[in-house]
């Protein structure tokens, strides 16, 4: 059956990960260079670009409907940047640096020529570019992870940042901290000789959706167990063979979704009703045609550039695939 293959090595794009939302982060990061000073210096080259946060909301210049999330370091001035908390995100190719800064101004303050907006508004109302995206999702997560640790787990002495935001240590014990990326598996699970998939909604989801099941990787725990109870807990569903097939960074704040397709071992679905308002089987033809769907028949499809949305759609690609 054409379907089978989805558990064998080819697939219908050569990177599908490349193909989701905040993935087309094409900067630089120079890792292994940065250093105590990488944040000052980056702001001393002439050209270099800076992205301003409230919160975790980037702020976008608003000029009639041109919106530009590309700041000069003097346009700031009326933000007050917090440029002891600034995060040198990397280089693009022609050298320039980009570099996140929190504001201290708070959202509601802002002045009518600015707009600010969070990343998953970003994403879905496309008010910037796929790679300005791929720099947002980093920078969020960076950004937040910052903000959430200025005091030290250990002793609660103050924590202090290293390295252009990459690295904090606690100026009382010296306890060291690194950024943080919660793992989350999303699975499109299949009944291979039904040729049908799971699928569910949460009660948070706008009428008419469905996706994939998903949850996040507990310790100890690897990703394939992880599709394999996610699935059993939230559907009775028992799953076998579990196959890798894209990721895709979700800045909210700072997860990394891991796309799986995962083999169905049973057929009754016993849904967990505190997290899906429904879990029910689609054949092929069904999730094509909820692919195409807008909403205007109730229905409506995981947004183009989710996951979810690269997972329904390259099981139905799969179909005569080579």
């Amino acid at each position: 059956m054409t379907s089978n293959r989805i558990f064998d090595t080819t697939s219908p794009h050569p990177e599908p990960s490349a193909l989701t939302a905040f993935a087309q982060n094409d900067l630089d990061r120079l890792a292994e260079n940065r250093n105590e000073t990488c944040v000052a210096d980056a702001l001393k080259v002439e050209g270099t670009h800076l992205l301003a946060f409230a919160g975790n909301k980037l702020i976008l210049k608003h000029d009639d409907q041109v919106l530009d999330p590309l700041f000069a370091a003097y346009e700031l001035a009326e933000l007050d940047p917090d440029f002891d908390q600034a995060i040198l995100l990397g280089y693009r190719e022609n050298g320039e640096p980009r570099v996140a800064v929190p504001v201290k101004i708070a959202e509601e303050a802002l002045a009518s020529h600015y707009k600010a907006a969070d990343a998953r508004t970003l994403y879905r109302d496309q008010l910037i570019g796929e790679e300005l995206l791929g720099e947002v999702a980093q920078a969020v997560s960076l950004v937040n992870w910052n903000a959430d640790n200025k005091f030290c787990g250990r002793c609660g002495d103050q924590m202090e940042l290293r390295i252009g935001g990459y690295k904090r240590i606690c100026s009382g014990c010296g306890h060291t901290i690194f950024p943080r990326t919660d793992p989350v598996v999303i699975m499109l699970t299949i009944d291979l000789e039904r040729d049908i998939c799971l699928l569910g909604r949460g009660a948070h989801f706008p009428p008419g959706m469905y996706s994939c099941l998903a949850g996040f990787v507990e310790p100890g725990e690897t990703i394939e167990n992880a599709v394999r109870r996610e699935t059993r807990e939230e559907s009775a569903i028992q799953v076998g063979r579990v196959r890798y097939h894209a990721s895709q960074p979700w800045p909210m704040p700072h997860t990394l979704m891991i796309g799986c397709f995962a083999e169905a071992l049973s057929f009754d679905i016993s849904r967990d009703d505190a997290e899906l308002e429904d879990c029910r089987w689609f054949t092929r033809e069904e999730v094509a045609e909820l692919l195409q769907m807008t909403g205007a028949n109730g229905q409506l499809p995981p947004p183009k550039g989710a996951i979810a949305h690269r997972l329904m759609r390259d099981w139905i690609e799969w179909d005569g695939a080579a």
